[in-house]
């Protein structure tokens, strides 16, 4: 059993031509009678060895951090304002080690070996270690009280210097997640920049996180649009993009409802329902499934509290298994065809910007590392 990532990999190293990649691709979709689209794939792991190298590299990573934070933290009896300096130098120095290491394996991991999994588990612990050394050389500077502006501030900091670090990343090892990690540090930086400039914001946060989901939706439909077919990286970047939008939309939009505060009411949640139909909408015209799974765990419990109300004590979590489960079922196995209809029913300009339709796989190396 070949994966396609063997296949990419073959194109890439001239054992087969795309043609030839091309002709395979249409004959396994054929044989299965399944549309010859990209179904949203991006490689993790091609072999056990990719979770063997990512627990060892995990290990590492903790044990120099931990090292780190040994040599520099606090020793003795400290405590209070005593122990704060030394925590924060403890923290740096093991933020530095992690990044330093995290860096060094993914000169041969990630450039030399293009294993997936683990250059993900490294890139997430390089760009979260120079956030942490960051604020732990800030940490001595934050008061004993009413230090909330100051942690902001230096959370601000932290997270613009980890997106200049993940941008530094990307530009050596091209991992697609990168982007996403980027963009997750600049929303970081954003909001604690709020918080540092107007406190009260804090009672704000749900609509901070729904506009910058937005935001981040819209940066990773940008990276879509200008890989239409699905080709090439971009795609596999805004992949990820995706994922990190769909929930700050869908988290902050149905907490705003109230759907996890009290019971649901009738009104409450048929418009959960509506929403997430909504979202499925949006899914299909952009082709990409993460709203659905975001959103997943707010329709699960609204249904089944209708059911629960209606007199299925005993049932109601089953029944609504069994009717979001089938509806998802139905839908992911006629996902093209509905999509379809719901791309026709949109204006051709915007047609013209959506992932398009009836799209053939990449006949040539998607490169995902």
């Amino acid at each position: 059993m070949y994966s396609e990532s063997d296949i990419e990999n073959a194109v890439a190293t001239g054992a087969i031509t795309p043609a030839a990649a091309a002709a395979l691709r249409q004959s396994v979709a054929e044989a299965r009678s399944t549309p010859l689209v990209d179904e949203e794939s991006f490689r993790l792991i091609t072999g056990f060895n990719d979770i063997f190298v990512t627990i060892a590299a995990a290990l590492l990573l903790l044990a120099v951090g931990w090292i780190g934070f040994s040599i520099a933290g606090p020793h003795g009896d400290l405590n209070g304002s005593e122990a704060q300096g030394p925590i924060g130098h403890g923290v740096a120095l093991g933020g530095l080690l992690v990044a330093a290491t995290a860096w060094g394996l993914a000169e041969y991991f990630t450039l030399q070996r293009r294993m997936a999994l683990p250059s993900i588990i490294l890139l997430g612990a390089f760009v979260a270690a120079v956030g942490a050394c960051v604020f732990g050389l800030g940490v001595p500077m934050i008061p004993q009280s009413n230090g909330d502006r100051v942690v902001a501030g230096i959370i601000s900091v932290a997270g613009l210097l980890s997106a200049g670090a993940a941008y530094l990343h990307w530009r050596r090892f091209h991992v697609p997640i990168t982007i996403a990690a980027l963009t997750g540090a600049l929303v970081a930086t954003l909001w604690a920049a709020l918080l540092w400039s107007v406190p009260g914001i804090k009672d704000e946060i749900l609509w901070v996180i729904l506009v910058a989901g937005v935001a981040v939706f819209g940066f990773a439909m940008w990276w879509d649009m200008s890989d239409r077919l699905r080709q090439t990286r971009r795609s596999d970047v805004a992949f990820w993009l995706h994922l990190a939008a769909a929930p700050m939309i869908a988290h902050p939009v149905f907490h705003l409802l109230g759907v996890m505060d009290n019971a649901v009411t009738p009104t409450s949640g048929l418009m959960v329902i509506a929403l997430y139909i909504l979202f499925g909408i949006v899914a299909l015209a952009v082709d990409r499934r993460a709203l659905l799974v975001s959103s997943l765990a707010y329709v699960l419990y609204a249904l089944a509290d209708l059911f629960r109300q209606a007199g299925a004590v005993s049932l109601n979590i089953a029944l609504t298994a069994l009717v979001i489960g089938s509806a998802l079922l139905l839908l992911s196995a006629f996902w093209h065809n509905v999509r379809r209809m719901v791309v026709a029913a949109l204006p051709g300009e915007l047609q013209a910007r959506l992932p398009a339709l009836d799209r053939p796989v990449a006949a040539t190396a998607r490169a995902t590392i």
